[in-house]
Formats: C-alpha cells, structure tokens, sequence
C-alpha cells in the first residue's frame, strides 16, 4: 500500500474475500468479479468468471473442475481507495465480540462470521486497540464490481478495514445498515490486508 495522505491510500489489497451463493432451490449460477486492479488469488480457476451449481445449503458445484466449494475465494487489487473515517475504536481483547455482534448486524451468519473471525482476529493481535470499519457497499462494488446471474433477491457484500492504535481515540461512529436475507441471498466478506 502507498499512502499519500492519512485518508487516501492509491491502492488496498483485498484479502480473502469469498462469495456465498444460497438459492432457494437448486440453480446453475454465473459469477463474475473484477477488482479494478487484477486478480492476486482465484479459488477454483477463474476463466473468465465462474460457472457452479448451487444449492439452498451453500455448496457450490463448479463446472470446470467438477468439485464442491463451500465458497468462491479471490483476492485481488482495488484502486482509488479511501480509507473511511467513521468506524469504531474496540480494544483488542473485546474484537472477536465487537465483530460477532457487527458481522451479525450486518447479514452474516454464524457459519461465516466464524470463518470472518478465525481469518481476520488472528491478524489484529499486536495493539491494544483497533479503530475498524466497514466499507459502504456501494464503494465496495466500485473496488470490486460483482455480477451475479440469475441476479440475487438479496446481495451483502462486507468489506473491512482496520488499524491498530497505540491507545484509545475518540472516532466518529459509523452508520451500519442492517443486513436482511430475503430469497435467493449471495454473501460475500472480506477485508483490507495490511503487512
């Protein structure tokens, strides 16, 4: 990452973002993603977008290499990134409760805020405090557009950022939107990598 100003960042490596498909009864969907900025990692091959079968449980039938995912998985590189300015400051020992009860808000479900939370907490382990936020999903699908056919009844896309502090601040808190599964639901998490 370059950073040009505190709030500007030319470009944010998105880590493990991975895509749920949940259809109401057994579908063939097409999805397609295309970070502004290039692929860095696809789970399965990616030809040109992925091609599975799905059902209401999750599983996803990939047609191009004949197996069962639980998720598509990509990373990949996303342009012209500001780094939002509301969030939340948790200290690091409260973080796994602060994003149970964010990600759960948000639309997730236990099964994938677990994964969310066995990825993420173990990189936010070296400061005392955090500020974290999440990316507005419109901003999030300028980053990363996401084409899915047949088209959801209900798309959740989150994407978070986060900072460690050396002590508590004072931060402006974020407005989240509640996340509602209706039908035909598509989930899709990740977040801003830092090294």
């Amino acid at each position: 990452m370059a950073f040009t100003n505190a709030k500007y960042i030319a470009a944010v490596e998105c880590g493990k973002p991975v895509i749920y498909l949940y259809p109401e009864e057994e579908t063939d969907i097409s999805v397609k993603v295309s970070p502004n900025g290039g692929f860095t990692k696809v789970e399965p091959e990616y030809n040109e977008g992925w091609n599975v079968l799905a059902n209401p449980q999750g599983e996803l039938y990939n047609y191009a290499d004949q197996k069962i995912y639980p998720y598509l998985f990509w990373e990949g590189i996303g342009f012209d990134y500001r780094l939002p300015e509301q969030g939340f400051v948790a200290a690091q020992k409260d973080i796994e409760n602060f994003l149970v009860n964010k990600l759960s808000y948000l639309g997730l479900i236990k099964s994938e805020y677990d994964e969310f939370i066995d990825f993420w907490l173990p990189r936010m382990q070296e400061q005392p405090f955090y500020f974290i936020t999440f990316l507005p999903q419109e901003k999030f699908d300028v980053l990363a557009p996401l084409e899915i056919v047949p088209e959801p009844d209900t798309v959740i896309r989150v994407f978070m950022d986060y900072r460690g502090l050396d002590q508590y601040q004072e931060v402006a808190e974020q407005q989240l939107e509640k996340g509602e599964r209706l039908g035909y639901t598509a989930i899709e998490w990740g977040g801003a990598m830092h090294y």
